[in-house]
């Protein structure tokens, strides 16, 4: 009877740890779904049935690690080193901590800790340690690979091993090994369709869009409710539609029906209506940004990230006094993560409202702290400089010269800008116009000679330019710098003349300009090449009167 007791005592107990491990590992694959709040739920529930579960514990740390809420993971992770089963799972985590936080050597003797207390065949903790190094905010890709070509020689059956390697090699921009690592963990186990959906994700590295939209079909085909492929589908056709313009409204339309569908798969929770902001905020769609940004407010009143969302939409919605209120308290908010595109934003705005479109009166001081705004978002972000080249040219074209004066001089800061020669021209063009019937005491001599140097920026890069000369002619014209102004006259009258007559009649008011000018300089010190710039205006326009009034003066 004794024995029979014993016996029974035994079949209960690996009764449940046998479901105690079903469990774990269903709710794993909840996770991979990135159904984050029912995952969460499920894992309490564990929790509540085997309060011992340090693996539950962790796996509830990752969540809101994922969710990027590291006080609330740290607060797991700490309970977590408590438990009496598994505990050694939650150093992982807060070694991921350490890493996100800069601690390196901290997040390292943790991870040392683990392995070194590990048994012969355990592997899972290395590819926790793996994760945690791919997915830490300053990656170690290859700490990753090692990590996992030990686990291999412990496992070579594990899919979960290969897909974790595939993982690392693909952050490491190994493509080849990537794609076999992924090949490999999806044979290894067909039901792990993250590894057949990432064999999609590469082909998207690599611009073959519509190869990838295949691929993902086929996931899709196997599992209809698998929500990461969804927001695959989307950010593929967002990158297609970017990288082939004529494509953009039908695919930017395709990427945000499949976001909005892996948003219907997943969760509705804050965290997720955050990631789907910032995809809003990628395709442009800042109508819809302002909508969720206010159901977010229904969920918590006092995010700061709110905030961003709701200035970047009022800025582009046309609210720039809402704009300037929401990202001036998200800044002042020092706890946050500030990124260029919040002083990006901020500056935008700023720079709006000083601009009086109908009066064309501009706000000076509030221009000036724009301005400053925009700088900080640039030093941040410097792929932030490209739009600059439409912003200015709009003010530009709407005769708001000193904005877009200030703002192209911001722009040409970054040599690396797609629009960096565009951006000089303008600046320079500005100039010369801001600057324009001004007396000799009223000049920004200072701006003159930013612009001057802006064309010199043009004319290394492309020699030929032609209306490069022109400017930097006009500029050192208008600072009474005649011989520089000449030198660059005569280049200008060069370029155009060796295009052919055709070429001189359709600038013949710029070749007039150049002449005439040519020749004020030269009327002191050589009359007769005077004479003979003159004659070359009356050639082209034989009733300048300028030009005819000159010549009477010096003969």
């Amino acid at each position: 009877m004794n024995k029979f007791k014993i016996f029974s005592f035994a079949l209960i107990a690996a009764t449940s740890s046998f479901s105690y491990g079903q469990d774990v590992e269903a709710a794993k694959k909840i996770i991979d779904a990135e159904q984050y709040e029912k995952a969460k739920s499920m894992l309490r529930g564990i929790l509540q049935a085997k309060p011992s579960s340090g693996k539950a514990t962790f796996l509830l740390g990752t969540i809101y690690l994922k969710q990027n809420s590291e006080d609330s993971a740290k607060i797991y992770f700490d309970k977590g080193l408590a438990a009496a089963d598994e505990a050694r799972f939650n150093s992982i985590g807060l070694g991921q901590l350490d890493l996100n936080n800069g601690n390196a050597s901290g997040a390292k003797a943790k991870f040392d800790g683990v392995t070194n207390s590990l048994k012969k065949k355990d592997f899972e903790e290395l590819v926790y340690i793996a994760q945690a190094y791919i997915n830490a905010e300053k990656p170690d890709y290859k700490a990753a690979i090692a990590l996992m070509e030990k686990a291999k020689t412990i496992n070579p059956k594990s899919a979960e091993i290969f897909l974790t390697l595939g993982d690392a090699y693909y952050g490491d921009k190994s493509q080849n090994e990537a794609y076999s690592a992924y090949r490999t963990a999806y044979t290894l186990d067909p039901s792990m369709i993250r590894a057949k959906m990432q064999l999609g994700v590469l082909l998207k590295g690599a611009k073959a869009y519509t190869e990838a939209i295949k691929a993902y079909d086929e996931v899709a085909k196997l599992n209809p409710n698998y929500g990461p492929v969804y927001r695959e589908f989307a950010e593929t056709y967002y990158y297609w539609a970017n990288n082939q313009p004529k494509t953009y409204t039908e695919n930017i339309g395709k990427a945000l029906s499949n976001y909005e569908k892996y948003m219907s798969l997943t969760d509705y929770s804050l965290s997720s209506r955050m990631r789907h902001a910032d995809f809003l905020i990628l395709a442009k769609d800042y109508k819809a940004l302002e909508v969720e940004a206010n159901e977010m407010k229904k969920l918590d009143k006092v995010n700061p990230r709110i905030l961003r969302y709701l200035g970047y939409a009022s800025y582009e919605n046309g609210n720039n006094d809402g704009a300037i209120s929401s990202l001036t308290e998200f800044i002042a908010k020092g706890s946050n993560k500030i990124i260029g595109g919040d002083y990006y934003y901020l500056g935008l705005a700023q720079i709006k409202k000083a601009a009086n479109l109908d009066t064309k009166v501009v706000d000076e001081a509030l221009k000036t702290s724009g301005i400053e705004n925009l700088k900080k978002g640039i030093e941040m972000s410097a792929a932030l400089v490209n739009p600059l080249n439409e912003i200015g040219k709009d003010y530009f074209s709407k005769k708001m010269y000193t904005v877009a004066q200030s703002i192209f001089e911001v722009a040409i800061t970054n040599p690396e800008s797609k629009n960096y020669l565009e951006d000089n021209v303008y600046f320079a063009l500005s100039v010369i116009t801001n600057n324009r019937g001004k007396d000799a005491a009223a000049l920004d001599t200072a701006s003159l000679e930013k612009g001057s140097a802006a064309m010199d920026n043009v004319i290394t890069a492309s020699p030929n330019y032609q209306e490069a000369y022109l400017y930097k002619a006009r500029i050192n014209n208008t600072l009474s710098k005649d011989d520089v102004m000449s030198v660059n006259y005569q280049k200008y009258v060069e370029l155009v003349e060796a295009k052919g007559a055709e070429e001189v009649t359709k600038n013949k008011t710029k070749m007039t300009e150049s002449f005439n000018n040519m020749a004020s300089f030269y009327a002191v010190s050589n009359k007769q090449k005077a004479i003979e710039l003159l004659n070359k205006t009356i050639a082209i326009d034989p009733t300048n009167a300028y030009a005819l009034d000159a010549l009477k003066t010096l003969k």
